[in-house]
This record gives C-alpha cells, structure tokens and sequence, in this order.
C-alpha cells in the first residue's frame, strides 16, 4: 500500500465559501476573460444571486437538479453558482450528446431545468425535453462571441418548449431580495455522469468537501496563488475542467480564462494574449498544440505549470511538446468518482518510465490519499505485483445516483476500486499499465463498447457487433468495430460510420469498421475481445 502522509492547507468545506472568500477580497478582479469579454468576481456573484432568485421563482428548489448543456462560457460557471446558493445540484451535460444520450441523464436525474446553447436546442431535443418533462425551464445562454468566432450560426428559440426564456433576462440584477440555501461539505454539488456497460449512465455524486478536497489539493501540489492565470482547455462539463479550471481559478482569486471550445491554433494565441500560467488538459490537446501550423512560432513562455491526464501519455510525447515548447507536462491520474485526482506528479519532478511496458508513471498518492493493488478476490498484492488500482481519501464520490448495487459493487470498506490494472514501487510511484474492463479511452474521453455495439446492431443490416479500442497516436485510442451482417445483405463501412455518427458524440463513433463473417466468441457466448485486439 501507498499513502500520502501530507495534507493541503486550510480549506473551506464548499465551493461556495472559497468563492465568495475572493469576491471578499478583491471584488474588481477579474474572474472569467472570454474573448474580447471579462467579468469581475464582484460582477459574477451579483449575476448568479439574481439568477438563483429567478429560478427559485420559477420553482427550483434545494436538492433539484438542474442540467447545464453548454460549451466552456462564463454562463457556466455563473449557472453552477447560482444552482448553489439554491443549495440544488448541478448536473453537467456534454454539448456534444445527441438527443437519445441527453435523455439517458435527464430520465435518470430527473432534471427540473435544462441550460443550453440555441444550436444545441432544435426541433428534436426541445421536443425530446418537453416530452420527459423538462418543461418547466430551458434557457440559452446569449454570451457566446466565441460562437461567432468559431463560425457557428445559432437558430431561433423553438416554440415547443413551454417556458425557453433567454439567460440575459434571467440573471440581470434586480431588486428582489435572496437568501441563500444551507449546505455544507456533505451536501451533493455535482451528478457528473459515468458510461455504463449496460443500461442508463451512472451519475457519479460530488460532495462539496470532495470537491472542496481535491481543489485545494491543485493549489498545494502545484503550488498555485493568486497571481496565476489559468487556462480552462478540458471543457467544464468533466471532472477535470470543473475542478482543475472553474474551481480552482475561484479559490485563488484568479482569471479564468475559456475559449467555447478547444481550437489548437486559437490556444495558443490565447496563452500569449492572456499570458495563462497553469493548465491542464487531455494528451490530445497537448499534442495538437506541438502539431498546429502555428506551434514555432508561439511564445508559450508565460505558462508556469503544466499537468495532463485523461489517457495514457507516451515517452516520445513529452519529448516533443519539451523540444517544441520548453516545457515538461507532469501526468495527472483520477476518475469521475474520485473528483479527479488521486495521484499527481510532483510539480518539478519527471515522471519514471517503467521499463517493461513503457508506462509513464501517473506519479504519487496526492495528499491524505492512500492506495492498494488488488487481486480478484479482494485480497492486497505486495510492492510491485500487478493487480486492480484501490483508492482511499477524502476526494471519493458520494456513490451512485440511486444506484446503492452499483456503489456496494465499487466501493469495499471505504476503498474505491477502478477498474484500471497497475502497479505500485518502493518509491510510491503508480503506473497504470491496463484496464480491467473493456472501457475505450479517447482523448480523455471514456467509451463503453457496448453503447456502440447496440448502435451498430440496430441498423437493419447487422447481425452482431463487437467494438474494441486500438491504439491511436492522435487520440491515445480509437473505436473499432466488428461486425456480421444478415443473411442477404449488404452494406459498406462508410455508410455504417455515417449512421454512427448521426446517434452518438463525435469521440465515441468508431473510425473504422470491419465486416467480418464471424464475430469470435467463447463457448458461453461471450465475444474474445482479446482476439479481436490481436
């Protein structure tokens, strides 16, 4: 077992408390810089009190959830804070989830308000909303010139939706008077939603301490203050961007830069126009960074500290982004439901590479956080042996979203159990060499194979599907499928990718798809994904 015997240093139990601590302090300073636009701390929590009044109003109440549907704006973070002064619970939703996938979390949610982008809400989801129930409230955010400049058209409001109102209206000042909603470090802040092998995702529970934890863990371990300026390139729907970007840009008192999306050559303008000082983001990004046409030219000088995780980061990599920027990206690991990290590479320090399997090492147990190697039955491997990676902290989820199976099934006498196989060493270096189950990793991105395998199998002409990872240079890994078709038909890979496509997010589609006679399975029917891989 490793342990982490540090701890990191006076932290409020909320996210609330550690950002009006720097409205307290500085009001005037700014708080998000997005594009030519900047809001004060001051000015942010003036909008998200006059927000939550509005949807109090409108009948959203303590321990609601409340969907946020939106690309990386500042209505982002003002949304979440005002869905916390309610003292309700903020359920992100990726923007790039189709109709079906969106449903999936607002079933299983129960969402009272939907918060989305005007293309994101045409004639099919705002039909779809209306039809769960999500009646009561959608509303658009209007502050999006990085729409505009990223080329992106915006339809009008549909008419389906009973009460759409514009976010404009909804968090001007007023005079209405607010009293916040308690909550404190147990009250659930966040339903961030996990894939599932089977059946509907599970929405992992974020407690404000948990989050709290971790976020004060980024200050300390990467020895960040109030005089950095961070960038938000992981999208504030994931664990990473929420803690590692809005978060922890609030404690410090810090500008918060976003830029709508992720645009290689518009990031590094932003890191020299903004002078960004920490960021942290998926190996995808990163390596599209040291590709852009622009990559010689920029002056990446102002950025101070710099981590990743998400995916497997390879040796030649981190060479590359050294050789074409200067700089050393310290590896990063965590899940959804440890409210990212576990583990971190000391800030300064370079990551060992395990000689055998050419693994970086995802670094050490970050502070009061311990870890164990497991084998089938439960039972603590020794020192180096390579088993299932177990974590214990104050950093854990809160459990599953109505689904206490699920939870006993993952979490053992107060140990989370990953589903990723490793290895600890004498020094307390982790590294994360494979994955128990079948997940894919993309970008960061976490794809079970069976949601694609039953997007494959409903069209007409497949029989069977199977879909397994590959190695990805770009993306770490890419989705590949397997499939048979029926008897008498016939069809192409381009037209199965296409109708892919048209049913789930960019990330989880497969790439290629190979048309086989013969899915192989062992003799209790269970498909050898193995021999599929080989």
């Amino acid at each position: 077992m490793a342990t982490s015997t540090g701890q990191p240093r006076t932290l409020p139990s909320t996210a609330l408390e550690f950002f009006d601590e720097s409205v307290r302090r500085n009001a005037s300073a700014i708080f998000t810089k997005y594009f030519e636009t900047e809001m004060t701390y001051g000015e942010m929590d003036v909008r998200s009190t006059a927000l939550a009044a509005r949807l109090r109003s409108r009948g959203v109440a303590a321990g609601d959830r409340v969907g946020i549907y939106l690309q990386n704006t500042p209505a982002w973070c003002a949304i979440a804070l005002a869905v916390w002064k309610l003292g309700a619970i903020v359920v992100p939703v990726n923007p790039m989830y189709k109709v079906p996938e969106v449903m999936k979390i607002v079933d299983d949610a129960g969402l009272v308000a939907l918060f989305g982008h005007p293309e994101l809400l045409d004639d099919e989801m705002a039909t779809a909303l209306q039809d769960h129930g999500v009646s009561s409230l959608v509303s658009c955010d209007p502050w999006a010139p990085g729409a505009e400049v990223l080329g992106l058209g915006f339809e009008p409001f549909h008419p389906q939706v009973a009460d759409i109102e514009n976010l404009a209206d909804l968090w001007a000042p007023g005079d209405e008077e607010f009293e916040r909603s308690p909550i404190d470090g147990e009250s659930i802040a966040a339903l961030i939603y996990t894939s599932g092998t089977t059946g509907p995702p599970k929405g992992s529970m974020s407690s404000h301490g948990a989050l709290s934890f971790n976020t004060a863990t980024y200050r300390d371990w990467m020895n960040l203050d109030g005089d950095d300026v961070v960038l938000c390139v992981a999208p504030l729907f994931h664990i990473t961007g929420l803690v590692g970007g809005f978060l922890i840009a609030a404690l410090l008192g810090s500008p918060l830069v976003l830029t709508y999306r992720f645009d290689p050559e518009m990031i590094l303008d932003v890191i020299e126009s903004t002078q960004a000082s920490f960021t942290i983001a998926s190996i995808t990004a990163f390596t599209a960074l040291m590709h852009s046409p622009g990559a010689a030219q920029s002056d990446l000088s102002s950025l101070r500290t710099i981590y990743s995780g998400g995916a497997p980061i390879m040796p030649s990599t981190l060479e590359g982004f050294h050789s074409t920027f200067g700089h050393y990206i310290h590896n990063i690991y965590g899940l959804t439901e440890t409210n990212s990290p576990t583990h971190a590479v000391p800030l300064g320090a370079a990551a060992p590479v395990d000689p055998d399997t050419g693994a970086i090492s995802v670094g050490q147990c970050i502070f009061e956080t311990s870890m164990r190697v497991i084998d089938d039955t439960g039972q603590e491997l020794p020192i180096g042996a390579v088993g299932e990676i177990s974590v214990r902290g104050p950093q854990l989820f809160s459990g599953y979203w109505n689904k206490p199976q699920e939870t006993a099934g993952v979490m053992i006498d107060g140990w989370f159990s990953t589903g990723d196989i490793g290895y600890v060493d004498e020094a307390g270096w982790c590294y994360v060499i494979d994955r128990k189950k079948d997940q894919i990793n993309v970008s960061g991105y976490k794809v079970w194979p069976r949601e694609v395998e039953d997007v494959l199998t409903s069209h007409p002409a497949v029989l069977e599907a199977a879909v397994v990872g590959v190695p990805d240079e770009y993306r770490g890994e890419s989705v590949k499928a397997f499939v048979s078709l029926r008897s008498g038909q016939v069809i192409d890979e381009a037209s199965l990718i296409e109708f892919c496509k048209a049913s789930m997010a960019a990330y989880k589609y497969p790439r290629s798809i190979e048309i086989v006679s013969e899915i192989p399975k062992t003799a209790t029917g269970k498909i050898l994904r193995r021999a599929l891989r080989s």
